[in-house]
């Protein structure tokens, strides 16, 4: 278990000199559920409380230091460390305790600044590191003992964040666990409204404990965490209480959406209060941005949402005993256009974004101003595949299902007007980027090879690397691989439900990234490239991907592949 019942000599050295030593909570008190709902007890305090998540605030770029202390060796340890409006930088470290520390040593305990240097003269040994402003998780099943020290720097701002720590993480599982697919589906999209659904929590399914979904609607991005969305909320408007029964579906108590609000809304909050840290700030200016929690319901309609406008929703289940939240995977959808906007115009030569709901359909009219010989539809499916149909003034020249990237050429006809029909997957809401031209020449999405599946090669898999392969064309294009570690048991139903093809680069971590090189043959027979990617742990599961970029910039993924590393070499 965690040791806080330490001497005070090493007392003193986590926390500030000066402050008057405060009696630290263990996991075996009586009074630790009571203390631990104290959030002013753990307030500037360097120690970290077993089981317990603690907030906390950064200064940009003056960094904070957390201690811990395991007694026993093969204990084990889970830390995770939630960014709230900025990225962080934090580092896990291990170090032995000094012999007096331990609570086993006798006699006169060692002078003050001599156990001090003892232990701030050692770096310790690093366990984990991390830069950005995902949730992060350190996980061991088997640690050793010792003194950790969890490091954090802010360089980008001043900024909230949260850590918890455990060495009981298969009995405590304070967050609630997501779904198989922790995806939000959009049922029912209209100008005004938007339906969402979910799977429910294994944690309120299976375990029975009590958990409550909040919603989260902007119009800027999705949020990783509810810590984030609560750093960009004022404290005046930062919650929107469930509807009453009956009136689940019922717009909720804003009129127009992300604008004013009933008075009185401020006056009962949800199932968490906003921390304030030491510095009174001025009001916020308002922004366009609403929480709502809907208890245990697994669908709920948003309301009062303005025409062919683009919102993103965030969904997070919440465990109402431990108020800690696990985030869904956000989705976006804009809503339909006015009844009189039903035909989305394309520009020759621009590439257009069309979202389409499951099982639904999006007209699509593209008009050549001048005289052509041939006209060019060029289509990139993100997700599942969809039909496309292209008509001619009324004559059906094309029916397709398309996959990935294709490209039609048809010919041309002086002052035709092209009617392009696109049908969405009936497994759920399809996400695609078309391009229409009369350009011959103009080409945005790189050209790809039939097959753009990763080949591994099993005989050359070392405990540190893999080597793969895989297929280009006769055009010069950019090529970036990826990669990431997954747990032992990601599965290809999983990786399936990430392979949105229209992600790029950009949306990866610069950690992850392995190598970008330029490649093609005139000989297609020969366009194969290959790649030992190296520096991984044995015995690890990896995903890795890779990106072709054509001219336009415009990226497109090849098929995921799962890798794993010999475990013994």
């Amino acid at each position: 278990m965690l040791l806080l019942r330490c001497l005070l000599p090493f007392l003193l050295l986590l926390l500030p000199l000066g402050s008057r030593p405060q009696k630290l909570p263990t996991r075996d008190e009586e009074l630790f559920q009571m203390q631990i709902r104290d959030k002013a007890f753990f307030h500037d305090s360097s120690v970290i409380p077993d089981g317990a998540e603690i907030s906390s605030y950064l200064f940009r770029d003056t960094p904070k230091r957390y201690f811990f202390v395991v007694e026993e060796d093969n204990t084990p340890l889970a830390v995770t460390v939630t960014p709230c409006d900025a990225p962080l930088e934090w580092k896990l470290s291990v170090q032995e305790l000094p012999e007096e520390a331990s609570g086993e040593g006798s006699g006169d305990p060692e002078p003050l600044e001599q156990q001090k240097q003892q232990i701030t003269n050692e770096e310790g040994t690093e366990l984990f590191s991390y830069k950005g402003n995902d949730v992060e998780y350190f996980v061991s099943s088997s640690s050793p003992s010792g003194l950790y020290q969890l490091d954090l720097l802010s360089t980008e701002k001043d900024t909230h964040f949260k850590v918890y720590a455990t060495t009981t993480p298969e009995s405590d599982q304070p967050y609630p666990e997501l779904p198989y697919d922790p995806r939000i589906d959009v049922t029912s999209l209209g100008r005004t409204t938007v339906t969402l659904a979910w799977k429910p929590s294994p944690t309120a399914s299976l375990l029975r404990q009590p958990i409550q979904y909040c919603i989260v609607i902007n119009k800027e991005h999705n949020f990783k965490s509810l810590c984030a969305v609560e750093a960009k909320l004022s404290s005046d408007d930062a919650f929107m209480m469930a509807p009453k029964p009956g009136l689940d579906f019922s717009p909720f108590d804003f009129a127009h959406f992300g604008f004013p609000a009933d008075n009185n809304s401020g006056k009962e909050r949800g199932f968490l209060k906003s921390s304030k840290f030491g510095r009174q700030t001025s009001p916020k200016p308002r922004v366009d941005l609403h929480r709502v929690c809907i208890g245990n319901k697994n669908i709920f309609t948003v309301s009062d949402l303005k025409p062919d406008t683009q919102y993103y929703f965030d969904m997070f289940a919440v465990n109402t005993n431990t108020n800690m939240s696990t985030a869904y995977v956000g989705t976006f959808a804009r809503t339909k256009e006015e009844a009189k906007q039903k035909t989305v115009e394309l520009k020759d030569g621009k590439v257009t974004d069309v979202f389409i709901k499951r099982k639904g359909a999006k007209f699509l009219r593209f008009a050549p101003v001048s005289s052509h010989q041939k006209v060019t539809f060029s289509i990139h499916s993100c997700l599942d595949a969809v039909q496309i149909q292209v008509r001619r003034d009324g004559k059906l020249l094309l029916s397709q299902s398309v996959e990935g990237v294709r490209q039609f050429q048809l010919r041309g006809k002086a002052k035709a007007k092209y009617l392009i029909r696109l049908k969405g997957s009936k497994k759920g809401a399809s996400m695609l980027k078309i391009l229409a031209t009369t350009r011959p020449n103009k080409q945005s999405f790189p050209s790809l090879p039939e097959d753009t599946r990763i080949k591994a090669f099993d005989k050359l898999r070392t405990c540190s690397s893999v080597t793969v392969a895989w297929l280009g064309t006769q055009e010069r294009n950019k090529f970036c691989i990826y990669k990431r570690e997954v747990d032992d048991n990601y599965n290809e139903e999983q990786k399936k439900r990430e392979q949105n093809q229209c992600l790029g680069p950009d949306t990866r971590k610069k950690s992850e990234k392995v190598l970008c090189k330029y490649f093609h043959s005139q000989n297609i027979q020969k366009a194969v490239t290959t790649e030992t990617i190296r520096g991984l742990q044995p015995g690890k599961s990896y995903l890795l991907d890779v990106y072709v970029i054509g001219h336009g910039g415009h990226s497109v993924k090849y098929q995921s592949k799962l890798v794993k590393t010999r475990k013994f070499c």
